[in-house]
């Protein structure tokens, strides 16, 4: 544990314990592990928010997101969970994205399990993710009632958590609607993986399976693909499990995207806030202008333009408004 002592906007040093490399999983013999950041401003509990990396699904990990999570510790007052998952690349390139879903899944029930441990409250949990993060977040509040003991396959496309509480099965967490959140922040995130598929994610034309050194293939493995598979396809896509308020509400969302972006564009993002304004699901859009995508990564991306210093602070105080108003 490390304890890091940074300035808020009001010049006053706030401290934050670190905690690094907690594990909390081990499917298929991949290594899960979080980091928690924890303000030490005397109150007795702190709101949650819980934070996925973007990448494409394929390349980095949940450092990419460290100055965010210190950002939303140090000036949000919140216990921050900082996550990883398994990538497709992992076990040899043979990860199925109903997998990366599924630790998903399981990191949220280990953090509502374990956080008041360091002084979350987890009555009062957020979600949020960038990019391929902002999909996973938004499949929490999408899918997280659709679980299943026997797992992912073509006759019923159900996940199964990489992590459970003790002593409940899949289909117990459903029922008590374990996987619920009370707020969401979704950062440029994408919410159609059967659109994103047939326009050749999983072929060379996606340059992030040569960033990441593999082979390009189907996200679900030999014999499937988005022409002949499309219900698993969209089984992991937010913008086709959207629930009529009047089935399910979702919590409040809070959907953003930078004017710049052409690898989740502003009218990729705006579909998906539509759909779930048409389902009567509450939720707010903003488009930041000038911005390009990623901007809330770690650091500076030349090829995007981007730097966290320049760019993110903005925002994170809009996201860190949104939260309050949500959780406390």
């Amino acid at each position: 544990m490390f304890v890091l002592a940074l300035c808020n906007a009001a010049a006053v040093a706030t401290e934050v314990a670190l905690h690094e490399d907690i594990p909390w999983a081990q499917p298929e013999g991949v290594p899960l592990t979080l980091d928690i950041h924890v303000p030490s401003t005397g109150r007795d509990s702190y709101p949650v928010v819980v934070v996925y990396h973007g990448g494409g699904w394929l390349v980095n990990d949940h450092s990419i997101m460290d100055a965010a999570a210190r950002y939303l510790a140090t000036e949000g007052d919140f216990v921050v969970a900082n996550m990883n998952y398994r990538l497709l690349v992992d076990n040899d390139n043979r990860t199925r994205m109903n997998e990366i879903v599924e630790d998903v899944f399981g990191g949220l029930l280990w953090v509502k399990e374990h956080i008041a441990d360091y002084g979350g409250d987890p009555r009062r949990v957020a979600v949020t993710g960038d990019s391929a993060g902002g999909h996973l977040a938004a499949m929490v509040l999408t899918a997280g009632r659709n679980l299943a003991s026997a797992g992912f396959d073509a006759e019923k496309p159900g996940f199964n958590p990489s992590y459970l509480p003790t002593g409940k099965t899949a289909e117990q967490v459903a029922a008590e609607d374990g996987l619920a959140v009370q707020a969401a922040v979704l950062s440029y995130g994408a919410f159609d993986l059967h659109a994103t598929a047939l326009g050749g994610f999983e072929t060379e034309q996606n340059g992030f399976w040569q960033w990441a050194g593999a082979e390009p293939r189907g996200i679900f493995g030999t014999g499937f693909n988005p022409q002949d598979n499309p219900e698993l396809y969209k089984a992991v896509s937010p913008l086709h499990r959207v629930p009529s308020a009047e089935d399910y509400q979702l919590p409040a969302v809070f959907a953003h995207v930078g004017s710049e972006d052409t690898t989740t564009p502003p009218k990729a993002v705006k579909a998906f806030v539509d759909t779930l304004r048409d389902a009567g699901q509450p939720v707010e859009y903003r488009v930041y202008e000038g911005k390009n995508h990623a901007f809330l990564d770690t650091g500076c991306n030349e090829f995007l333009g981007n730097c966290f210093d320049e760019d993110a602070p903005d925002t994170l105080d809009d996201m860190i408004a949104f939260f309050d108003r949500q959780l406390r």
